[in-house]
């Protein structure tokens, strides 16, 4: 057994660090340098435009009276929570498991920091075609749905060996 085979999971938190300030840091450029729904074209399908979101993705629950927010939070310290135990059942060498739930966690906390601190979750990427813009998002949202995209792939990369394995 090598020294990799002994490591567990946890040592992709590295990676949630990673997208935790990156989304940090981008959310205070924007803050600090746009005022509220202020947009600056950047290509002809895309602007940074400063939105603040008080709900979850697509503004789910966002018109509510304001129990979402520590929903919100409590479902994020709580799925980082059960990624974290996750992590560390895993080895390091389920590199794809690992990454996955390494930037979810990053995202989740990404967002829950800024809910505890605003009281919203600040978005800026905005794409758009013509007159319909895709809802705005952020650098955690990316993390998030990078990671659950690689846990799909590797559902099914490990659904395939599990289907020969049981031959």
């Amino acid at each position: 057994m090598t020294l990799k085979q002994n490591k567990t999971g946890l040592h992709y938190l590295w990676l949630a660090l990673i997208a935790f300030i990156a989304d940090l840091a981008t959310k205070y450029l924007i803050v600090e340098n746009f005022q509220l729904y202020e947009s600056i074209n950047i290509l002809p399908i895309f602007n940074l435009t400063y939105a603040r979101n008080t709900g979850a993705a697509f503004s789910f629950l966002a018109d509510h009276s304001g129990w979402q927010k520590y929903f919100f939070i409590i479902l994020a310290l709580a799925i980082s929570a059960v990624l974290i135990y996750f992590l560390k059942k895993n080895t390091a060498l389920q590199k794809l498991q690992n990454t996955a739930y390494a930037l979810i966690i990053g995202g989740a906390l990404g967002n829950m920091v800024d809910r505890m601190y605003h009281g919203f979750v600040v978005d800026f990427f905005d794409f758009y075609w013509q007159d319909w813009h895709y809802p705005v998002f952020n650098v955690a949202d990316i993390a998030i749905c990078v990671g659950a995209g690689l846990l799909v792939l590797d559902a099914l990369k490990n659904g395939d060996k599990n289907k020969v394995e049981k031959k």
